[in-house]
């Protein structure tokens, strides 16, 4: 059932479906960033979508060829990049200066393996139209850290909710999916610190540069 909202000009449009939800913003007066209540729901949005991810593609088999690992014994989620090769574009503004980047985008070739930074389960699978589209959620094995994979272009051969995983095992391949730009695939990875109870859309941001470019070991 759609419903509207203006807020401040921006309009708001909630549409719900069969098997999940939807939640898009787009500008009403086409200029200008959105009112901060709009961007607050925009960054709600990577926490809406369909629960139905049986229908998201599936990569053939994924074989990661050069998988660095960082000081920090995290690996870099993205075969082939070394921790060298990353840049810090955590806090950038994003949304014309409405948000900002709690993430790092890690460019590669469309189709590039993604694999798991370190061991963990895998607690959600799902799709962002508005967001980051192709998406999965590891939580460390002491549940303290959640890590983020999102833009995929496909998920890897049989993951799943629930599925345990280990340091290098494929998640997906590199994208464009939600609302990236085509121009660019890349991977946008994010770690949040995780408290008793909290929930995959929960957690304190942390920067991944320095955990993965080994300036740092997780606290």
């Amino acid at each position: 059932m759609p419903s509207r909202l203006s807020i401040a000009g921006n309009l708001v449009v909630l549409t719900i479906l069969a098997g999940g939800g939807w939640l898009v913003w787009t500008n009403a007066r086409g200029s200008g960033p959105p009112s901060p209540v709009v961007a607050e729901l925009s960054t709600a949005a990577e926490r809406v979508g369909i629960g139905d991810t049986d229908r998201a593609p599936r990569a053939g088999a994924i074989q990661p060829r050069s998988v660095a690992i960082a000081p920090t014994g995290l690996a870099v989620p993205v075969d082939g990049v070394r921790p060298a090769d990353l840049t810090d574009t955590y806090t950038q503004s994003r949304a014309g200066g409405a948000r900002v980047h709690n993430a790092i985008d890690i460019m590669a070739p469309r189709g590039r393996p993604v694999i798991s930074v370190g061991p963990g389960t895998v607690e959600k699978l799902f799709y962002s139209r508005g967001g980051g589209g192709i998406t999965a959620y590891v939580r460390s094995p002491d549940s303290r850290w959640l890590y983020y994979y999102a833009h995929l272009d496909a998920y890897a051969p049989g993951l799943r909710e629930g599925q345990r995983v280990e340091r290098g095992t494929p998640i997906g391949t590199v994208g464009f999916s939600g609302n990236a730009n085509p121009a660019g695939p890349h991977l946008h990875f994010a770690i949040n610190r995780m408290s008793g109870g909290e929930k995959w859309y929960d957690g304190t941001p942390v920067n991944p540069y320095p955990l993965l470019a080994g300036k740092q070991a997780p606290r």
